[in-house]
């Protein structure tokens, strides 16, 4: 019987549990069918330069623990890579090493963005599956995306540490997590971490009402304020100038025309950083109290997994490699009601997995009095 021969990479930036997803993938792969897993450098760069190791038992020794990825990992698309300072579609080139290196299924580790590279590659034919990482939590069609859990307890414990120089100046500390399109990691970890004001990219807020919230704790004799803010989160003036490029992007006629605007909304959204200082200097000026700013940035996609994380990126592992054995192909390995299942890649690309209104994290978060600022 031919032995099964599985590629995988890391696409996206990284999180933690990736090394402990590519274990269980490969633990799963050889004790199960004494198969072999290559692994590819850098993302769909590694499988379009032909760059790779085999990950023997010896080589998956070890990682469980490890924060990032041992393969390294990019942000490259396989239609649109740059090779040697030129932009070129590298799809039929990743077809033919995946041919040449007699692949029965390539396993992409990633988030929104890799889901919908590994569709262009389904319908080029190869058989592909994805696992969803992402510490934002925005991949659609699994409950949660490992890296998760990890970044939560991060975030968490930073606001944690942040109360105690709050209380002692009188300060409000306005703190920026990660989140671009997702309001999951601010929204769990200012519960969490006992946050008075939170702001996600879901619910545009009004400064004003923040501040009045800030006001009425001073009222009542609180010495601080914690302020969680997701790096993406949107004013009210905010979502309407994106509601505008949106709209003027649908009734765009030419290519050329979408992605001018689409652009400048990259552009709008690379503004995080200035908008969250804007916003807390004009929190110190509605309130009158001294505001500082911290921004979390990377810190939150670092270090050792948590348990969860590990225990989560083990079990897609090790179903993917189930999945594989069972023929299954095209597909993204998610979770659901604690129960690993297989999504058609087409159901999950280009979709986001965003924060309801009406979410029970939400309505939590308002009977606790946390003020979303609308």
């Amino acid at each position: 019987m031919a032995v099964i021969q599985i590629g995988v990479l890391t696409s996206g930036g990284d999180c933690p549990g990736l090394n402990a997803a590519i274990r269980g993938l490969g633990k799963a792969l050889i004790s199960k069918t004494n198969g072999r897993l290559i692994g590819f450098k850098d993302g769909f760069r590694g499988i379009a330069q032909d760059v790779f190791l085999e990950l023997s038992s010896g080589e998956l020794s070890g990682i469980l623990t490890r924060g990032g990825t041992i393969l390294g990992t990019a942000r490259d698309k396989p239609h649109r890579m740059m090779i040697d300072g030129e932009q070129k579609d590298m799809t039929d080139v990743i077809v033919s090493n995946y041919k040449k290196r007699h692949l029965d299924a390539l396993v992409c580790l990633g988030g929104g963005g890799t889901q919908k590279n590994a569709l262009r590659l389904a319908n080029a034919g190869l058989n592909v599956l994805t696992l969803p990482k992402t510490i934002d939590n925005d991949v659609w069609g699994t409950d949660v995306t490992f890296g998760f859990d990890t970044a939560l307890c991060i975030a968490t414990d930073a606001i944690d540490r942040l109360h105690s120089t709050a209380t002692s100046h009188h300060r409000i500390i306005v703190v920026e997590i990660m989140g671009h399109r997702a309001g999951w990691l601010a929204l769990g970890a200012g519960i969490a971490g006992g946050a008075d004001v939170v702001v996600i990219p879901e619910i545009p807020y009004d400064i004003e009402k923040m501040a009045a919230a800030i006001r009425g704790r001073t009222e009542q004799g609180k010495r601080f304020s914690i302020v969680a803010v997701a790096e993406g989160a949107l004013s009210l003036e905010n979502k309407k100038t994106i509601d505008a490029m949106l709209a003027k992007k649908a009734k765009a006629k030419s290519k050329e025309q979408k992605k001018k605007i689409s652009k400048q909304l990259e552009k709008f959204h690379e503004r995080h950083i200035d908008n969250t200082l804007n916003l807390t200097k004009k929190l110190e000026e509605l309130t009158g109290l001294e505001s500082r700013l911290t921004i979390l940035g990377h810190l939150q996609r670092g270090g050792i997994p948590s348990a969860g994380d590990r225990l989560l990126a083990s079990r897609l592992g090790t179903a993917c490699a189930e999945a594989i054995r069972n023929g299954v192909g095209n597909a993204m390995i998610g979770l659901r009601d604690n129960k690993t299942v297989t999504i058609p890649l087409e159901k999950v690309a280009g979709k986001l997995k965003l924060v309801p209104p009406d979410h029970q994290w939400v309505k939590s978060a308002r009977d606790l009095s946390i003020s979303f600022g609308d």
